[in-house]
Formats: C-alpha cells, sequence, structure tokens
C-alpha cells in the first residue's frame, strides 16, 4: 500500500477543530456494542489518531493487549502519551496476527480502489483464524450532504479553511491552516482526497464474511451518513 498518498501532517493538527471528537461517542458505540459481545484478547487499531478509541475501548473492556499504528508520527506520538503501545507503520508492514483489527472514523474512505484492495489482503493476513475486522465508512448521503461545501474556524491560535466537493466517488478537500506564532501567522495547505466505497465491495476484496451492515446517522439529518461493518475471517 502506497503510504505517501495520504497527506497527514496538516490533519493531525487540526482534527480538534474539525467536530471528530464531538461525533465520535456516537460512532464508538457501535464498536463498544459489537466488541462487548465476543472474547479475544488482542486488538489492533489500524489508524490509530490521537488514541482516543483505544483508550475508550480499554477502560471499557479492560481488553489484555491494544495496539495502534498510524501513518503520521505525531498521531502516534499522542497515543504513546496516553501509555498505548503505538509505532508509526502501515498494516502490510506489520508483524503478528490480531483477534481484532479496527479502521475508525472513515479511515477505510482515505484508500482508492487498488489501495483499498491491498489493505484489506492485509488484514485477513493479519487476522487470527476466528478473528473480526471492524470498520465504518461513509454513505453516498454523507458525502453529498455532510461533506461538502466550506467549513472555516478560528480558535484565536489558529485559522482554518476547508473546502470540499465530492464528484464521481470522489471527495476533494483542500485544507488551509494558518498557525500563529508571535505576532505572524504560518500558512500550511493540503489537498486531502477520500474516496466511496460500498459494502459489497469490502466484502468482495477482503474474502471475508459479513457479519454486520448497520446504519450510523451521527448528525440527525434525514439519512445514515456511515455504515458500521463487521467482517469475520472463517
Amino acid at each position: 500500500m502506497d503510504n505517501t498518498t495520504i497527506p497527514l501532517d496538516l490533519y493531525a493538527k487540526v482534527e480538534d477543530l474539525l467536530g471528530v471528537k464531538e461525533a465520535a461517542p456516537s460512532l464508538y458505540a457501535h464498536y463498544l456494542l459489537f466488541l462487548n459481545s465476543i472474547n479475544f484478547e488482542i486488538l489492533l487499531d489500524v489508524g490509530c489518531g490521537s488514541g482516543d478509541f483505544l483508550l475508550q475501548m480499554q477502560l471499557a473492556l479492560d481488553i489484555p493487549q491494544v495496539k495502534g499504528i498510524d501513518l503520521s508520527p505525531l498521531m502516534v506520538s499522542k497515543t504513546n502519551e496516553l501509555g498505548i503501545d503505538a509505532e508509526c507503520t502501515n498494516l502490510c508492514a506489520l508483524e503478528g496476527q490480531y483477534d481484532v483489527i479496527t479502521a475508525v472514523f472513515d479511515m477505510l474512505n482515505y484508500l482508492d480502489q487498488e489501495n483499498l484492495k491491498s489493505f484489506l489482503l492485509c488484514v485477513e493476513e493479519h487476522l487470527n483464524e476466528g478473528g473480526f475486522f471492524l470498520c465504518d465508512i461513509n454513505t453516498l448521503y454523507g458525502f453529498k450532504n455532510v461533506a461538502v461545501g466550506s467549513y472555516i474556524v478560528d480558535d484565536k491560535e489558529r485559522f482554518l479553511t476547508v473546502d470540499s466537493d465530492f464528484e464521481e466517488g470522489e471527495y476533494t478537500s483542500e485544507f488551509t491552516l494558518f498557525e500563529k506564532e508571535n505576532n505572524l501567522y504560518k500558512k500550511s495547505q493540503e489537498t486531502i482526497k477520500q474516496y466511496y466505497h460500498s459494502v459489497e465491495a469490502l466484502v468482495k476484496l477482503s474474502g471475508l464474511e459479513l457479519l454486520v451492515n448497520d446504519a450510523v446517522n451521527l448528525y440527525g439529518l434525514e439519512e445514515a451518513d456511515k455504515v458500521f461493518v463487521v467482517l469475520k475471517k472463517v
């Protein structure tokens, strides 16, 4: 999987400005409910971010062993600060087998079709027999009605604008960040892309068995903006 296709540094700096933590508890509840229904010893979170998901699951379920991986050194350091084992690498380069692998908050949508196929093959290889892969993906409705448009936020130290569009299954966000340094502002820009994937595509590309396909509505709109998916290695 080509790690260079996903710009991460700027996103890591502004994740707290994007409303992710406010929406996270509703999404985490789907993961928690399923994880509470199975017996497992080892959980790996891919794209662990700041470690909040792993921390919440560990506190709620007392999992014997958790580990996070992320392509952003900044995110990995934040996870380590929580006392959670994490390293900066991708799944395909990682060694070991796991009972449960998770990919939370539309992590899969950052992969195009080719990288998604490679990633899911690595998921299958790193799962123990009978293991589970838990993830969530954005719906077409979510892309078109939640994510598209302009977003501006200012916390006095950072001024962020995000301009987004969705066409032909591809979502493009232009991030522009101004960070205050003394009496000046430093400007950073990144283009981040996401891609629409169906549940059927996940099943076909992974070769895993579909167990759960639940609609998720994080923002109280007319239709679900995400789908929570559980796949099993049989």
